[in-house]
């Protein structure tokens, strides 16, 4: 990841995208930044919340941001790799919470744009499936696939993760 300084890695669930970016971090020096979005609203989110803790050894920092995504990439220290995990449950997040979308996204843009240091965002692909049936559904799947598309043209690096492998795409 020498040259990278933003890499956009997507992929289905279990793809395997947290452990290729945890793999692409880990190999810079530390210490990392792991920034999380996940809200744990259940218990089966506070079990993958616990079980992606405990595969991290104690180098990395680990910052909730469940909708301050921009400013926490922001106040990390200059220089220290990122690790976002991950942009799609942000935006749930900011939907939910019926924030500005278009704010959020151009924020994390401008952020990930002035960042002195490699950061990798994980993000769920959500537009190889069916044609969602309900409004909100389909207002999510469009402003993932717009947020990803404007993240993808900033990024030096973009990998397309199936069944563990990574698919080099930029």
């Amino acid at each position: 990841m020498a040259t990278a300084s933003l890499t956009l890695i997507l992929g289905g669930a279990r793809s395997g995208k947290s452990r290729h970016g945890e793999g692409l971090i880990e190999a810079l020096p530390g210490p990392w930044t792991y920034i999380a979005t996940a809200q744990a609203w259940d218990d089966e989110m506070r079990t993958r919340i616990a079980e992606h803790r405990a595969r991290r050894s104690p180098d990395w920092l680990t910052v909730d941001a469940p909708l301050a995504l921009a400013a926490a990439i922001a106040a990390t220290p200059p220089g220290r790799p990122i690790l976002v995990d991950c942009l799609t449950l942000w935006l749930t997040n900011v939907m939910l919470a019926e924030q500005d979308t278009q704010a959020g996204c151009a924020d994390l843009l401008r952020a990930c744009a002035g960042r002195a240091g490699p950061i990798v965002l994980v993000a769920s692909e959500v537009g190889l499936g069916i044609v969602p049936e309900n409004a909100l559904a389909r207002r999510f799947r469009d402003e993932a696939g717009r947020l990803h598309q404007r993240l993808a043209a900033q990024a030096d690096r973009v990998v397309f993760m199936v069944a563990g492998l990574p698919m080099q795409v930029k």
